[in-house]
């Protein structure tokens, strides 16, 4: 049975114990991106692949990686442990993903390929003694990578074999160029090279001057986002910005969109209106935000939250504002339905837009010119008796509000910074006065706002929501855990809100 379902794998040439992890996960065949890669890859080609984000590409450079390590190790000249393979990619996020993959395909052969992580700036020390043991395959983003190789505790000169630079059209608008041509100079004159990408930007061709030889060049003639039996995609008309606020209310809180949704806006100053704004109803929302460390090393902030982020499971994702271009689009949608998984995408339109969104879909169509985006079948009289609520929380958000809010954010992160831990050590007055600050408050939240009355339910609707449904309250022992109660879904997106409270009471 297993011989199989892993007969597309199986006539590549690979070694058993990748083809049994294969077989264990699930993948009775290549997808298109791993069916033409890796045999070029198994040649000693360097490649050049456009592959969409969900494609499979990880596995693609990942799976003759570990080929080409092990057929060395068993077949080649007794040498001494080195590093031979090195991953960059663009994020903590994204190195952890990679490093994952690979470790589940190297299942069977854990004793013979290790593999290292290395993205995380405040693990220098542990990752130096890691480093010491040589292990195959080191993944991580160019800075810290740089940073090793400048400390000697990683050296590739004599050893490495073969590079990987995945989400390679986001290296460079990540601030990572002058770093990169720094790293190539600590490189043999011989590797072999991949370049994986979602797009092939101007700096994916820079990058291809760089860092390939003589490369193969794959551009796969697939859809650059999986197909509608998968992924939806709808557009709905509001033909006012506050009808907007208004659809987004009814949509989550009847939970007509239901799980984990991504929220994207064109600003930053637009992302936290929209925060505050759903907390007035007791929506759990956060912000991805561009000026704090996360992503500190986004210079684009389409690409800083599309592309650097992988959310698990995520339902939805709410174009509230238009992407300004289709690669946006693409970026943004890429974040629902990934593998196998359903999704959903919903782009809000005014009617001075749609002229805007006609050229998009354009260029989304391609050939057969399909509409991509089907019309949202969604009647917004039905929720005309939600209005009042939204314009009242919409006058609640003001211009002080949202800085107060951005401010709070970033006064959190100046106070848990490992980087500033040094500096408040020696200045303990600065970090005093930080502490001991006049309070933020960025809006007041009501929280009979967060019920909504089954006589403002749409008639169409009733018994089919629950949203005045009481909330369980919470046990002594989550009372007294009040980290639970702070949990921050910027950095886990497991919290699921069931037990959320408004933080703030009415003054």
């Amino acid at each position: 049975m297993a011989d199989t379902e892993a007969w597309g794998f199986e006539h590549m040439g690979l070694d058993p114990r990748l083809l049994q992890a294969v077989t264990d996960m699930g993948w009775s065949r290549p997808t298109l991106i791993q069916e033409k890669a890796i045999p070029l890859a198994l040649e000693g080609k360097d490649l050049l692949a456009r592959a969409r984000t969900g494609s499979g590409k990880t596995a693609a450079y990942a799976i003759p990686m570990l080929q080409l390590l092990l057929h060395r190790k068993a077949t080649g000249p007794v040498v001494e442990q080195a590093v031979r393979g090195l991953v960059l990619v663009p994020t903590k996020e994204l190195a952890r993903q990679a490093q994952s993959m690979i470790q589940q395909l190297a299942t069977y052969c854990a004793r013979d390929v290790r593999v290292a992580n290395v993205s995380a700036a405040e693990d220098s020390a542990s990752q130096r003694a890691v480093l010491m043991e040589k292990p195959d395959v080191v993944v991580g983003t160019p800075s810290r990578i740089l940073s090793h190789l400048r400390q000697d505790n990683l050296k590739l000169r004599d050893s490495l074999e073969l590079l990987v630079v995945d989400e390679a059209d986001l290296l460079f608008s990540f601030g990572f160029e002058e770093e990169l041509k720094s790293l190539l100079c600590h490189l043999p004159r011989i590797y072999q090279a991949f370049l994986m990408s979602a797009t092939f930007n101007e700096d994916v061709q820079a990058l291809k001057e760089l860092v390939l030889h003589n490369p193969v060049t794959l551009k796969l003639q697939e859809s650059q986002l999986p197909g509608p039996d998968q992924l939806q995609q709808f557009q709905v008309v509001c033909e006012t910005e506050e009808d907007k606020f208004l659809l987004l209310y009814a949509l989550l809180k009847l939970s007509l969109i239901r799980g984990k949704s991504l929220l994207f806006v064109n600003t930053l100053e637009r992302s936290y209106r929209l925060r505050l704004f759903l907390e007035q109803f007791s929506i759990p929302t956060c912000v991805l935000n561009g000026e704090l460390p996360l992503h500190s090393r986004a210079a684009d902030p389409e690409a800083g939250v599309a592309r650097g982020i992988d959310f698990h499971h995520v339902s939805a994702v709410l174009n509230f504002d238009l992407p300004p271009t289709p690669e946006a689009y693409i970026h943004r949608a890429g974040r629902t339905a990934r593998a196998n998984n359903p999704g959903i995408v919903l782009t809000f339109v005014l009617p001075t837009e749609q002229a805007h969104l006609e050229k998009m879909e354009e260029l989304l169509s391609g050939e057969n010119g399909a509409p991509i985006l089907l019309p949202y079948q969604f009647r917004m009289e039905e929720i005309e008796g939600f209005r009042y609520r939204c314009r009242d929380a919409m006058r609640s958000v003001t211009k002080q509000a949202i800085r107060e809010a951005r401010l709070k954010e970033i006064k959190e992160e100046l106070l848990h910074s490992e980087k500033l831990k040094t500096y408040f050590e020696d200045n303990p007055r600065d970090l005093q006065l930080l502490r001991h600050d006049l309070p933020l408050h960025p809006a007041v939240v009501k929280p009979h706002m967060g019920h909504v009355p089954d006589y403002l339910v749409p008639p169409a609707l009733r018994g089919l929501v629950h949203p005045h449904k009481k909330r369980k309250k919470p046990s002594s022992s989550c009372r007294k855990s009040k980290k639970a109660k702070a949990q921050n879904p910027l950095r886990s997106f497991r919290h699921k809100g069931k037990k959320f409270r408004p933080a703030a009471k009415p003054s």
